[in-house]
Order: structure tokens, then sequence, then C-alpha cells
């Protein structure tokens, strides 16, 4: 069974593409680059999730014109959830 770990930030890099701009997510103690979030995911070692102003949300792996990205389950297409989270330091 995965480990559940609260995504807080995110790094974003200066593409305009919401899809491709997430590089990193992160919670209290760990930080995961994307492409290691996304495995993580797929393998089932951890499952992710936001908590913003009084929702939970859960983050899968989505992929548009074969590029795999996170998005929360709430987001009908763009990672628009995890793109509002704060920069991680």
């Amino acid at each position: 069974m995965a480990e559940r770990r609260q995504i807080t930030c995110i790094n974003k890099d200066d593409r305009y593409n919401a899809y491709e701009r997430i590089r990193f997510i992160g919670g209290s103690g760990w930080k995961f680059s994307l492409d290691e979030a996304i495995s993580y995911i797929e393998k089932s070692t951890y499952s992710f999730y936001t908590y913003v102003n009084g929702h939970t949300r859960n983050v899968i792996v989505a992929s548009r014109n074969e590029v795999k990205y996170l998005k929360t389950e709430a987001d009908s297409d763009t990672p628009d959830n995890l793109l509002s989270l704060p920069e991680c330091p």
C-alpha cells in the first residue's frame, strides 16, 4: 500500500506550458523531482494529495501529447491546483 504524502509546495520552471511547468513537488521534510513523483505514483510507492481551502484533492498522473504530468483529480485538464501552491525553498 502506498504511503500518503501531502504536497504543500512546488517548484516551477519558466515555461508557459502548464503541462511542463512543475519541476519538483515537496512537503514536510521531503522534495521529489517530477519524474520521481510520477514513478512513485505508478509503482504505488507513494500517493500524493493537496489540502487547500479545506479541500483534499488526490494527485494523479495524466498525459498530454505523450508527456506525463501531475494534476489533482479536481482539475479538469491542466494542473491548476498544483500550480497554485507556493514555491518550495
